[in-house]
């Protein structure tokens, strides 16, 4: 069976377990499931420590596994991201009290507080910035507070927390994270399950990102309704009882299917419809 690392709690567990059973995986019904058999798709779920889950698929004993971007690179695990999985985004950056330091390289003889002490040592080393790093877990604003540091580096999303404490976001971002696909360095792309696999999220990611557009137009209109809605390789056209009028069908991206609405109605496009689209492969 190919063996499968899932996260067990936090942001990311609900979100990946959500996109495994799209792509038609059993998935576990408590939290307290540690394992779950699959053998309709001969795979085995195992639920883990996200900050685990690399370094279990870096031993080997693991094939694959789902973790974020941030806490790879993070573990120094001998594994490698194949795919992204478009959530859990975050992006990882410094923050100081006003004055302190315009950016890193204003760093050098300080100390920074923060819980990715891998991505922070490595980003600091790749500048040539001599400065320390503290390992704290959780609440890293606070380390300002108490004198631990003058600097911290932590996931920001909309900074209240960092304002809150009187600090402010500085520099260019360390990292940008979101939830990876991840699997051991030097391990084969022929492992038919693992193909499969990749198959079956890339077909989530794609129906989550794309609808099916139908629409009726006149004949003489076409090619501008087609130039609006090329599909992937290219629409399908369909004759109408009505003399002169056809069907159109094709996948737009869902972002933008009500400016593409607006648009065909504007060059006499009727019955212009969106359905979801629940699962597909390219």
């Amino acid at each position: 069976m190919l063996r499968i690392a899932v996260p067990n709690k936090g942001s990311l567990s609900g979100p990946a377990s959500a996109m495994l059973h799209e792509a038609g995986y059993r998935q576990r019904k408590e939290s307290k499931e540690l394992v779950v058999i699959d053998p309709d798709n001969e795979v085995e779920f195992f639920y883990l420590r996200p900050k685990d889950i690399a370094i279990y698929v870096a031993s080997g004993k693991l094939d694959i596994g789902i973790t974020g971007r941030d806490l790879l690179l993070d573990s120094g695990a001998s594994a490698e991201e194949i795919l992204a999985l478009n959530f859990g985004r975050s992006t990882f950056r410094y923050a100081t009290r006003p004055g302190t330091a315009n950016g890193p390289e204003d760093f050098g003889g300080m100390t920074i507080a923060t819980s990715y002490e891998g991505i922070v040592a490595k980003h600091l080393a790749d500048q040539g910035i001599d400065a320390s790093v503290v390992h704290l877990d959780g609440a890293v604003e606070t380390a300002i507070q108490l004198g631990v540091a003058q600097v911290i580096a932590d996931v920001v999303e909309t900074g209240t927390s960092l304002r809150n404490a009187g600090l402010e976001v500085i520099g260019e971002p360390i990292l940008t994270s979101e939830a990876v696909v991840v699997r051991r360095h030097g391990a084969t792309d022929d492992h038919p399950q693992v193909q499969q696999f990749l198959r079956r999220l890339q077909g989530v990611l794609v129906a989550r990102s794309y609808v099916m557009m139908d629409y009726d137009c006149r004949a003489e209109h076409l090619e501008q309704a087609v130039a609006l809605t090329p599909g992937l390789e290219s629409p399908t056209v369909s004759p109408l009882h009505n003399e002169g009028w056809v069907a159109v069908r094709a996948m737009v991206p869902a972002k933008e299917a009500q400016r593409i609405m607006d648009d065909l109605y504007e060059i006499g496009a009727r019955a212009i419809l969106t359905t979801a689209i629940h699962a597909c492969r390219l």
